[in-house]
């Protein structure tokens, strides 16, 4: 039992001392490496450490200080567009304003240059201007929030304005697939009406059952069954 045991020890031993042996080599040729590649190594260090500092100069010389700006110029246009002067609002006044539009191209990289690029395609909405509308609207980058679900539809509803029936169903049946529980149904039934005056019925009739199925709460829900009926 003895002879075993001692046996065993010599054998964990033995391993240990080839672990350490292959640690050591591989710190050897590291060493190695380094010296043979020392130059080139201090040089992409340096590379490194400059892009590092010309990305937190222009961050905070640059970014930061238009973002503020962007934010500024947006309250502006945001008081005339509360007030639905659109027109004010997209343009400008002149003095004090630049406009949603001018925003936009100025700002493009700020989070309000991005936002503007929505009100923009909202103004020119309200201004009559569908292909403006849209144009701008569908420039606007967002996450699955109840704003962007809205922009997502008054595109189909800008489609709908320019008598291509087909690419606003497209743009209303995207809003409906977020599942919100206010939006959802009001996109499904701009849906479900878009298909009738095509004379699909049959693809009518789903958004209004699926209005029935899972927004029967909804104010849509409530007397969906009428428009049910009149196609069963």
């Amino acid at each position: 039992m003895s002879k075993k045991v001692t046996q065993n020890q010599s054998k964990k031993a033995v391993k240990k001392q080839d672990e350490f042996q292959s640690v050591e080599s591989a710190l050897t040729k590291s060493e190695a490496f380094i010296e043979k590649n020392q130059k080139q190594i201090i040089t992409w260090l340096g590379i490194v450490a400059l892009a590092v500092m010309a990305f937190l100069a222009i961050n905070n010389y640059y970014v930061k200080p238009r973002k503020v700006e962007a934010a500024n110029e947006m309250y502006k246009s945001q008081l005339f567009f509360a007030r639905d002067s659109f027109n004010l609002a997209l343009n400008g006044d002149g003095f004090e304003s630049l406009g949603f539009e001018e925003i936009s191209s100025k700002y493009s990289l700020t989070p309000s240059g991005n936002l503007a690029k929505a009100y923009a395609g909202i103004c020119y909405y309200n201004l009559g201007d569908y292909e403006n509308a849209i144009k701008y609207l569908s420039g606007y980058d967002a996450d699955k929030s109840y704003f962007s679900i809205s922009v997502i539809g008054l595109i189909g509803d800008s489609y709908v304005e320019l008598n291509q029936t087909e690419k606003a169903i497209r743009f209303f049946t995207k809003a409906a697939d977020f599942n919100n529980e206010v939006l959802s149904p009001i996109f499904l039934k701009k849906a479900g009406i878009a298909y009738e005056s095509i004379g699909d019925n049959k693809k009518a009739l789903s958004c209004y059952t699926q209005i029935k199925d899972k927004y029967s709460l909804s104010q849509e829900g409530q007397d969906i069954d009428k428009y049910i009926t009149r196609l069963q």
